[in-house]
């Protein structure tokens, strides 16, 4: 039966995943995971432009406290019960407005300015309601005051559990406050007379929905594979935005993985 941490990180949608998918949950209590990837995706989020870049792994554990590439660092706790809370501390890479190689941003955005990098925390609460099932609302908060607060509610289903392999199923729904959603897809009047775009204000509230699946297999205890594909969808409130050429979006994801 797969372990929660190991249910924490197949749910993470993230290339550090795949080594802790395993049976035994001793095994994940204290480990080392390094690896790399190749992810390709939109240049940004409503781009109808992809992108196909390496994207590293590394996560690290000891006990309810972890680092991980993708997440940052942060604790873990459960109870009996299966209900839990995850804290993170983590890193957002913000948005160029010309094509970039390590983070978001398209040339379809010049004059949009850039978006800058922040600092943020990430707290989740959730309930694994069964060892196939879990539900989690998680709020992701930056420690700048410009790019506001983002919020998601997700089920999460693994319909395969092995030793050797686990497939995860999940969706999300996504949601953010004015501020977060006017930076991301907001036209300000200073943008829009820089930019080709004409003015808009995005509203706060349900902006999408998010689905993922997700195969990790383990060859044996230290090498290990994840390939994963996910579709992201964007509702009116985003789908109208002027930057927004394409309201469907799909992403896909291999990597390999060796665990200390």
């Amino acid at each position: 039966m797969i372990t929660r941490k190991a249910l924490l990180y197949m749910a993470g949608l993230a290339l550090t995943t795949s080594a802790t998918a395993r049976a035994d949950s001793g095994d994940a209590q204290n480990s080392v995971t390094v690896g790399v990837g190749a992810q390709s995706a939109p240049r940004y989020s409503g781009s109808d432009q992809t992108r196909l870049q390496p994207v590293p792994v590394f996560q690290a554990r000891h006990g309810a406290f972890f680092a991980d590439a993708q997440k940052g660092i942060g604790y873990d706790l459960q109870s009996n019960s299966g209900l839990y809370l995850e804290h993170t501390l983590g890193y957002n890479l913000g948005r160029d407005d010309k094509n970039s190689d390590w983070r978001d941003g398209g040339k379809r955005l010049k004059g949009m300015g850039k978006i800058d990098p922040t600092v943020n925390t990430a707290l989740a609460i959730g309930w694994q309601v069964t060892p196939w099932l879990s539900a989690e609302g998680k709020a992701v908060l930056p420690f700048s005051d410009d790019q506001g607060v983002n919020y998601q509610a997700s089920l999460t289903l693994l319909p395969v559990q092995s030793e050797s392999d686990t497939v995860a199923l999940q969706t999300a729904a996504l949601f953010g406050d004015a501020r977060y959603m006017n930076t991301w897809y907001g036209v300000s009047q200073a943008q829009s007379q820089r930019s080709r775009f004409t003015r808009y204000r995005a509203p706060g509230g349900f902006y999408g929905i998010a689905t993922s699946l997700i195969w990790s297999h383990q060859f044996d205890p230290h090498w290990g594979t994840l390939i994963s594909a996910g579709y992201t969808w964007l509702g009116d409130r985003v789908a109208d935005s002027p930057v927004v050429s394409r309201r469907n979006e799909a992403t896909g994801t291999v990597g390999f993985t060796y665990t200390f």
